[in-house]
């Protein structure tokens, strides 16, 4: 890889990692409710599920959801169902804190399976192993823009997660709290809406 793609990819993952998602608004939203510490797991599930999406794209899933247009429709539509599902539990899960229910935040496992069913990440993920990988050296370039998305990546889930905890004495009142939250599972249920164009 040429310093110039080397650094057109860097660019290019700051941009789709840092910009907000649904990763972002619900890393943002788990910093708020539970704070950084117990958020670790969620952050290393995004990266490391992110990862093995961007690994399967580079050694031909890519390839095989362009070439089977029924694989794309039915991503969006299980992504579609999933993210709703989660944008509801965002938005009430302060109600459900209060009630029988324990919230909590993400497990690991569950961030990282969330990462097959993001329209954000799996798009970018298709774009940067088109652009940025050299048919030359399948290997090593596709591994180099996994190893670049992964440093940036943690950058990324660190920021937001962090502002969520820097935002949480200001939302310490349940009514903040409450509004915060359903404000969040409305944005995530907003960004479901390019997709389905």
């Amino acid at each position: 890889m040429t310093t110039d793609v080397f650094l057109a990819a860097l660019l290019f993952a700051f941009a789709a990692s840092i910009t907000p998602g649904p990763n972002n608004v619900m890393l943002m939203t788990s910093g708020v409710n539970f704070g950084f510490q117990r958020t670790v797991p969620h952050m290393a599930g995004v990266v490391g599920g992110f990862a093995v999406v961007q690994v399967a794209v580079g050694f031909g899933l890519g390839a095989l959801v362009q070439a089977v247009p029924a694989i794309s429709v039915g991503l969006k539509v299980v992504s579609a169902i999933y993210m709703a599902y989660l944008a509801w539990k965002i938005a009430f899960s302060r109600a459900m804190a209060e009630g029988k229910a324990m919230a909590r935040p993400l497990t690991s496992w569950e961030a990282a399976v969330f990462q097959w069913v993001n329209p954000k990440g799996v798009a970018s993920a298709l774009v940067a192993m088109a652009i940025y990988t050299n048919p030359v050296q399948p290997v090593s370039s596709v591994l180099l823009v996994v190893a670049i998305f992964t440093t940036v990546g943690v950058l990324s889930v660190t920021t937001w997660t962090a502002f969520g905890v820097g935002v949480r004495r200001f939302l310490s009142s349940p009514n903040r709290l409450q509004m915060f939250n359903f404000v969040m599972g409305a944005l995530l249920l907003l960004s479901i809406w390019p997709m389905l164009r």
